[in-house]
This record gives structure tokens, sequence and C-alpha cells, in this order.
């Protein structure tokens, strides 16, 4: 994989930006990771969507009303090109006490489209 290592280097930028922004409530930060049409398979059903879709993260309702902030806990390549990386990644979502409410293994597919690296395709555990 080091012949893509400028590459991963991107795709691991990009979902470090991803939870930034999540965590830091920046929607249009959080809508700068991602190319359009985005798409995301979780529990059991599959939503696309574009740029300013509602974020359940940041109005803190649903799944996310207990909600403070979430961090990566693993993030493993399983491929890449010149265009795409595949990410096996688990995630954690905490509480504002730092407990945890739940942790997620989920696969991330970054894209170079139009010069830019963005999230593609989540397929999560996460509900």
């Amino acid at each position: 994989m080091t012949e893509f290592k400028a590459e991963i280097d991107a795709a691991m930028r990009c979902l470090d930006n991803f939870l930034i922004a999540m965590n830091a409530g920046d929607t249009e930060g959080f809508d700068d990771c991602f190319n359009f049409p985005s798409v995301r398979l979780a529990s059991n059903t599959l939503v696309t969507f574009e740029r300013g879709r509602d974020k359940a993260w940041a109005k803190k309702t649903g799944a996310f009303a207990e909600w403070d902030r979430s961090g990566w806990a693993k993030r493993d390549i399983l491929h890449a090109s010149a265009d795409k990386v595949h990410i096996n990644t688990r995630f954690v979502r905490y509480r504002a006490d730092g407990s945890e409410l739940g942790a997620f293994d989920s696969i991330y597919i970054v894209t170079k489209q139009d010069g830019h690296w963005g999230i593609k395709i989540r397929s999560s555990f996460a509900p």
C-alpha cells in the first residue's frame, strides 16, 4: 500500500476532519468531508444524501440525544488506489461525562472526485 501513501493520508485527513466537524457542531465543515451524492447504509436502510441534509447529531435527537462527541477506535486500510480508499473503522460515541454510548464497526469509502477527497459511501452497524 505504500504505493498510495499520499492517497491514504488524504483519506485519513478526510476522516479526521469529519469527526472534528461533527464534534464541533460544524455542519458546513461536516458537509465539506463528503463527495455528493453520498450513501449511508445503516439499520438495514440505504440513504442517499446531498449537501445540507438534516443532521440528527447536530440537533442531538434520536440516537444522538445523549451524544457529546465521537472518536476513532480503529482505522485500517483495506484497499487503496489513486482515487479511492476503503477503510475498516470502529468509532465510539461518548456522553459528556466520557462514558460510552456505543461503539460501531463501519466501512468508509473515501474517493477523490474533482480533486476533492470526501466520503462517498459508509456502511455502519450504528443506528
